[in-house]
């Protein structure tokens, strides 16, 4: 009986040996990349904690900045930012922030410099929506109205997609290309919610078009009717 034992022990031990013999370096190989990709996501998520806490830092200088109006500091500190943290969220937000203290300064190439980095750098689709419309902005503040269009020409997130046909219409208004301007603010008007306050903004512009918004209404409800 004892024999018969000390026999499948032998053969399992000599099954074992075969199978590491044969799958062993795989498996050593295979659990040195698990242990390699776990360390490199520990090293990644320390890192961003890192930069996200040293990006902070530059934020409140950028917000003192825009506060004191100082604008010295507040070039070098977005400088400082774009080239460190490029990709934290911190620095795209000042970038914003720079942007919007710079235009309202007449400061126009700051402020587009600033905005045209957001575009390239940010991640977040939002962002990059607002950068391109307020470069849009600046474009009709110089009268440059086929950048400004060009700007808006691309698809936008869905939630942007009201605010691209505004401005498209304002752009309308400012060639006056009118029936243009009626269909974008049209557009528009249709897509924002019906007790956004932006869309009374938009009702004033198509009144003064000559568009009878109830009747807009009307065939937007029938148009949600047929739909249903």
């Amino acid at each position: 009986m004892a024999s018969h034992l000390d026999l499948e022990e032998q053969e399992q031990i000599d099954e074992l040996k075969h199978f590491w013999s044969t799958w062993g370096a795989a498996l050593t190989w295979a659990l040195v990349a698990v242990l390699l990709a776990y360390s490199a996501w520990t090293g990644w998520q320390f890192w961003q904690r890192k930069q996200a806490a040293q990006a902070s830092v530059l934020y409140e200088t950028v917000e003192r900045a825009v506060l004191s109006q100082d604008q010295a500091l507040l070039t070098r500190a977005l400088a400082d930012m774009q080239d460190k943290f490029a990709r934290a969220t911190y620095t795209h937000h000042a970038s914003l922030m720079g942007a919007r203290f710079f235009s309202e300064h007449q400061a126009v190439d700051a402020a587009q410099k600033n905005l045209l980095w957001v575009k390239e750098h940010a991640a977040d689709e939002g962002l990059i929506a607002l950068a391109r419309l307020r470069l849009s902005a600046l474009a009709m503040e110089s009268k440059k109205w086929d950048q400004a269009r060009e700007w808006l020409l691309k698809p936008f997130p869905k939630a942007f997609e009201p605010l691209s046909m505004d401005r498209l219409g304002d752009i309308d208004l400012q060639e006056k290309k009118i029936e243009e301007a009626k269909t974008h603010f049209q557009q528009a008007w249709s897509s924002m919610p019906e007790r956004d306050e932006y869309r009374q903004l938009i009702e004033v512009k198509l009144a003064s078009l000559g568009v009878d918004v109830r009747a807009l209404d009307l065939d937007l409800v029938k148009t949600k009717e047929k739909k249903e």
